[in-house]
Formats: structure tokens, C-alpha cells, sequence
């Protein structure tokens, strides 16, 4: 909880706010925090704090957006648009205005498309930004242009689905509840660091109702740190461990049979799928010594309050699906969904039901075009066949809200792919990331203070708006205009969702939601959506047709947010997922030439590629390192300090070692993610994991890699 503590009094900022404004954090985080900004004058800010009417964020903001002056006034903020003077990633520029830089990247696509067709353009995105009109309206152009669609598979594939597969929707408990909890199980998220308000709900029930915290993850976190107990597993193992909890809960009649009976598919082949699933088979597979699992299985089976906050990190492994899922029967077999502070909760996602047709240009969306998987980008600009689904090279880009020379897997062939002379590369961006080095034009972007947009938080029930409430610097545009004025020079302004502005857009989807329009929400700063209580419990049935929880899913069958399309069919080795909730061996599992067990975790201070520049986050991580076990160090001859190289078949690279006994044996930890130029040669660590497609819906595997480790 140290990350919400006030910034040292000389970073304030010297003048007295002038007024208060009310924004939602728009960083690629589930707690979009209503925040409270301090307005110094019309283009300034001071101290950004979080928004204590708001019941989730509860006051409570994590550090590097409490700072947020530091990124928003940076000195190296993009500033001027630049054209590309010499070779690619030289650093040679020359500025131009933004009405010129549009009308080359206008020309630039329009000449690609009459010697390729329509599908060489893609419109690459993520969530650099969640605001759903700066991030979204990129659709709106894809659409009407017939580009390339683009399938996202980054961040939530394997860890919807297999929660999908067993509710059959994305919704779970009012995480408010934990309040009310007799027990918290956080399980593979390091919310201390990525989603401080789990913690705010955590503690408050530790401290009101003596409440135990359990903790679930594969290395010591800070989050590790504050729990009453530890769960330490390998990576990838997680499954394993439900499993052998589940059969102590029916072993010693700590099941609920009662509600199990009533409200799950085939609870006694579950059992009997489980006879063999002892705490001994799964001490061999996870590290977790047989008496810490049977005596986690007691607590959580005698204890009625006990949430499960289930996290995405655990579901980052080429079986994250399988064990997303088995985590979540776990929370179903104790019945706690029946009590207030009970049951599990992973994502709001389909609580919040605004209408983005017009807004993503939908009406003009064919499915038939090809589909670019944004994880297999470094396979497509380097003209692997199938990831290229069937269609031309890739000869023009925009990027808008992501960092793919730093942030996507298999990093070697990403930056080959960029620095293709054939290909056009325009970024639209708020800083010189690694990605923007390697584009002909590049665009300067505002910040989310200074443009209008709504959010929507996919850890709590909230709609929030962010007003615009500051100017931007002279030169920088919004997502919107620059979407708005290729449509213009590429003559689809005509077009339905076309030449309104946000305000216009965001008064449409709340329309439609029955939730007002920009001014009066304005007024509100938010909407709590959330259900009642029976319905967010499944006390009416969960959300499959017979209203039974899936403990035998149709792995393919279910819906899913990010599921492919038919054309695509399922991903990854299906014919290889479980009937039951299993341990299957889908990983990059350690061999004799690659003994460790590598995952990428975030770090404290950045979030994914964002808040790497800014003064604070960079004195706070220092530089990169490598966490590892100090017996593993010992047997390699590694001092703490001393430089190693890790490596495996997509390359190498290099850091310092950093001597932590806080993961098993054969786990090895970097915190990131950190811009290539920290690390020695210009690579990062994305150089390392794989971009190969997870079953059953695909999805990258950041936290599973192989690498063998040696001293340099």
C-alpha cells in the first residue's frame, strides 16, 4: 500500500490550483481510478489524487499517476511532427506541419493499396489508451477503408476464456465485497503494484473483520509482502494446485454437495476425475509442499466469506485458460458465491454494454477480410505465410496506443519486420518509444487530460468520464483527429460515425444506455453499474443456457470476447485441453539446455511500455535485473550484482543479477518492462517470448519462456 503515499513536497508543484477537476486514469490497469486532478492554469496541473466519492478507487491511486505532472509537462514530450530525413531508426528528422504529415501518410496508403489492394494497410492498436472513443475510433477507419482487421491477443485471451468457460460471462462478484470478506485470495496478480484498490478492499476487511489475505503467485511480490499466507508456485502450475485443493475439499466433505447439485454440470465426475489429484501429485508438479495445500484447502473450505480475486498474470502461460478455469472451480466447489464477501471475481467486462457500432464504424465491418494477429506481428512484417492469413504484405502502418518494437513477443523479428524499407510506418505517439524510432512520420499525441473520453473499469462496475480539462501543448492531437482527418483525405468522411466529435460520440453511447448525456454525466463523473447481488452471485444460475457452471467446458464452444474468427478456428493445441480441471503440460517446460523457467512480470513503477521516462518511475527501478534463487546463483558461480546472460532459440541478452530466494529453484523473474535501450546491444527482454498461439482462442504467453542463464 506504500504506492499511494504523497509525493515528496519539492515535487510539488509550486502554484496553488486554481480548481479541481475530475478525470479516470486511462492506463491499461482493470481499476481505471476516478481521480481528483489540481488545475494550476489552463494548460497545467499539479497533484493528481484518487477520487474518494468514487466507492472502488476509495481515495486511492497508485504512485505514477499520483506524479502524473512529471509525464504530462516532460521536457522530451513529443512535441512537432517529424518525417524521416535518413536511414530507419538513424534518429535524422525534419518537422513539418500536421496537415502535411497527414496528407504523406494519406498518399503513402493510397499508393500501397493500388499495387496491394485495401488488406497491405493495418491500423495497429492497443490500450496505450482505454478511453473508449480515443482507442476505438481507430475501427471506424479500418472499417470503411476495408484494411486489415487487426485480432487482439495481449492481454485477456486465455484468461476470459477460461473464466467464459465456466460462468459463461464476464462478470463475478461486486469486488466492493472484499470489504466484507472473511478471507481474500489474491491469485496471480501483484495488486500492490498493478491494481492497488484490491488492496484497499483487502485491508479494510483484514482490519474490520480480522480477515486473512492469501496470496498466490510465483515469486516473492510486494503484494506477496502484506499476506497472512503465501502460496508459492512454478509458473504455469496452477492448475495443478486447484486440483489437489479441490480433492482435499471432497476427500474431507469440505464441499458444498448441496449447491453443487443444484448449480453445477457434473459435480461427481468432477470428484471422481479428482481421486488421483492428491496434494503429493501436485507437490511434484507446483513446488507447493502437501501439508501448505491441504491446509489452504481447510481454510478456504470452512471459511463461507472467502474471495477469490482471480488476476491475469497466472493465465500468461500456453495453458493459461486450463488454469484460469480450474482456479475459478475451485471458488465454485466451496460454494462461496453464496455469501456476501464470497465467490470470485476476475472482470466486469460485460456489465457495461455501451454502444460502439457507430463510434467503430461497425456498419461497415466485413469479417471476410483477413485478420492480423497484433501477437504474430513480427511473423507478418517478416511475410510468414500463415500469419499473414492469406493475403498481401504488409506495406503501410499507423500505430496508435502501443509500443510493438518493445512490447510484443518474438522482438527480433518485429524490429526486422519495422525497419523494412518497402514498409510506410506512421506512429502516433506521445514520446520517442522504441516503435516511434523506427516510423517515416511520426505524429505527436495528447494526453488524456487534455482530450474528452469515457472509460469503463473492468476490475469494479464504474462508467467514468474524462472531460477534457486542460490544454494540450502547441502540436499534439487527439486519437480522434487524426482518425477524422485521414478520413477526410482518404474520401471516407462521408461515412456513417464520421464528422461528429467526442463529445458527440460519447453523448450517442450514453444515450443509448440510458445513463444521460456528456453534461449531465459530467455532473455524476460516473455510473455504477453494477448488478444485484443474486445475479452478480449466479444465485439465479450461471450464465450457460441451463444455468450450470461448466466444470466439463466445451473448449470451443463457449463465447468468448476475443474469440477468433471462424475463418481463423480455434488456436493452439485444443485436442490437448482437459475434460475436468487438470494440470495439462502446454508449457515451455525447462530442459537440459534451457534449465530455467523465465516469466516477464510488471514492475512497480511502468506499465507495459508507459511511465519508463518519467523521472520518478526510472529512480524507483534503478535498471533491469534478473531475479534468481541464490542456491542457482551459487551452483553457477553468480554473485549478487554480477552481469548474466539469458538466452534462448529467439536470442539473447544481458543484465545484472539480483540474489532473491523469493521463487522456487529453476524460476528466474525480470520486472518490466523496460525500453530497449536499457539493455545492452538495444534489445529487450520481449527478444526472448514467444509469439505461438495458446489454446483454444490464442493469446501470448508472455510469462512462459525457457532460457538457460550463465554468467558473462
Amino acid at each position: 500500500m506504500n504506492d499511494a503515499t504523497p509525493i515528496d513536497s519539492a515535487q510539488r508543484e509550486s502554484a496553488a490550483p486554481t480548481a479541481l477537476g475530475h478525470s479516470a486514469c486511462p492506463h491499461d490497469c482493470p481499476s481505471t481510478c476516478a481521480l481528483e486532478v489540481e488545475l494550476l492554469s489552463h494548460n497545467r496541473i499539479g497533484r493528481v489524487r484518487g477520487d474518494a466519492g468514487n466507492s472502488y478507487t476509495a481515495g486511492v491511486i497508485c504512485a505514477k499517476v499520483a506524479r502524473y505532472s512529471e509525464r504530462i509537462h516532460h521536457p522530451e514530450r513529443l512535441l512537432k511532427p517529424l518525417i524521416r530525413s535518413g536511414a530507419k531508426g538513424e534518429g535524422q528528422w525534419k518537422e513539418a506541419s500536421f496537415d502535411a504529415a497527414l496528407d504523406l501518410i494519406a498518399e503513402k496508403f493510397e499508393q500501397a493499396e493500388a499495387k496491394f489492394g485495401s488488406e497491405t494497410v493495418w491500423l495497429n492498436y492497443y490500450a496505450g489508451t482505454m478511453g473508449l472513443v480515443q482507442r476505438d475510433g481507430i475501427h471506424r477507419l479500418r472499417h470503411a477503408k476495408r484494411y486489415s482487421n487487426q485480432f487482439d491477443s495481449f492481454c485477456t485471451n486465455m484468461a476470459w476464456t477460461g473464466f467464459a468457460m465456466g460462468a459463461g460471462t464476464m462478470r463475478g462478484s461486486d469486488p466492493r465485497e472484499m470489504a466484507q470478506s472473511d478471507c481474500v485470495v489474491i491469485w496471480g496478480t501483484n495488486a500492490v503494484s498493478t491494481q492497488v484498490n484490491v488492496m484497499t478492499h483487502a485491508m479494510r476487511a483484514r482490519k474490520q473483520r480480522g480477515a486473512k489475505i492469501v496470496v498466490i503467485d510465483i515469486y516473492d511480490t510486494p503484494t506477496m509482502k502484506q499476506a497472512d499466507i503465501k502460496v508459492l508456485l512454478k509458473p504455469g502450475t496452477d492448475g495443478a494446485f486447484a486440483c489437489a485443493v479441490m480433492h482435499v475439499l471432497f476427500r474431507e466433505g469440505l464441499d458444498d454437495r448441496e449447491y453443487l447439485n443444484k448449480f453445477t454440470d457434473d459435480p461427481a465426475g468432477l470428484e471422481s476425475h479428482l481421486q488421483d489429484k492428491t496434494p503429493e501429485w501436485a507437490e511434484a508438479i507446483c513446488g507447493v509442499p502437501v501439508a501448505e495445500i491441504e491446509a489452504f484447502a481447510r481454510l478456504v473450505g470452512t471459511t463461507k466469506r472467502t474471495f477469490f480475486r482471480l488476476g491475469y498474470g497466472f493465465t500468461r502461460q500456453r495453458n493459461g485458460a486450463v488454469n484460469m478455469h480450474a482456479a475459478l472451480s475451485l471458488a465454485v466447489c466451496t460454494g462461496s458465491y453464496q455469501y456476501e464477501g464470497g465467490g470470485a471475481f476476475h472482470s466486469n467486462s460485460d456489465l457495461f454494454r455501451l454502444d460502439k457500432s457507430l463510434l467503430e464504424g461497425r456498419k461497415y465491418f466485413d469479417p471476410g477480410l483477413r485478420w492480423l494477429d497484433q501477437s504474430k506481428i513480427g511473423r507478418v512484417l517478416t511475410g510468414d505465410a500463415e500469419a499473414l492469413d492469406g493475403g498481401p504484405p504488409v506495406t503501410a502502418m499507423l500505430v496508435q496506443n502501443t509500443n510493438p518494437a518493445n512490447v510484443a513477443p518474438e522482438q527480433r523479428k518485429v524490429i526486422e519486420g519495422l525497419k523494412r524499407e518497402d514498409l510506410f510506418l506512421a506512429v502516433h505517439e506521445q514520446f520517442m518509444t522504441d516503435t516511434a524510432e523506427l516510423a517515416d512520420v511520426i505524429l505527436p499525441a495528447t494526453m488524456f487530460l487534455e482530450h474528452d473520453d469515457i472509460y469503463r473499469g473492468g476490475g469494479h462496475q464504474h462508467i467514468v468520464l474524462g472531460p477534457k480539462l486542460v490544454d494540450p501543448p502547441e502540436g499534439p492531437k487527439p486519437n480522434h483527429h487524426v482518425i477524422e482527418e485521414l478520413g477526410k483525405r482518404l474520401g471516407v468522411s462521408d461515412r456513417d460515425g464520421f464528422g461528429l466529435s467526442e463529445r458527440e460520440h460519447i453523448d450517442i453511447m450514453l444515450k443509448k444506455r440510458d445513463l444521460g448525456d456528456f453534461d449531465s454525466f459530467k455532473a455524476d463523473k460516473w455510473a455504477d453499474v453494477q448488478v444485484d447481488f443474486e445475479t452478480a452471485h449466479f444465485l439465479k444460475g450461471f450464465a450457460h443456457k441451463d444455468g450450470k457452471y461448466r466444470f466439463r467446458p466445451d473448449w470451443t464452444g463457449t463465447p468468448a470476447a476475443n474469440k477468433p474468427p471462424k475463418r481463423m478456428g480455434p488456436q493452439g493445441p485444443v485436442a490437448q485441453l482437459p475434460e475436468f480441471p487438470d494440470h495439462v503440460e502446454l508449457i515451455e517446460t525447462a530442459d537440459e539446455a534451457h534449465p530455467f523457467r523465465l516469466a516477464t512480470s510488471p514492475s512497480r513503477s511502468f506499465l507495459n511500455s508507459s511511465f519508463a521516462e518519467t523521472p520518478s518511475s526510472k529512480a524507483r527501478e534503478k535498471q533491469p535485473e534478473l531475479l534468481i534463487h541464490p542456491e542457482d546463483a551459487a551452483e553457477l558461480g553468480i554473485a549478487d550484482g554480477e552481469k548474466v546472460r539469458l538466452g534462448n532459440s529467439r536470442g539473447e541478452l544481458a543484465m545484472p543479477a539480483k540474489l532473491d530466494a523469493g521463487q522456487r529453484r529453476g524460476v528466474v523473474i525480470h520486472e518490466g518492462l523496460w525500453p530497449n535501450s536499457a539493455f545492452e546491444g538495444g534489445e529487450g527482454i520481449n527478444t526472448l517470448t514467444g509469439a505461438d498461439s495458446c489454446a483454444p482462442y490464442g493469446g501470448a504467453a508472455f510469462h512462459d519462456t525457457r532460457v538457460w542463464v550463465k554468467k558473462a
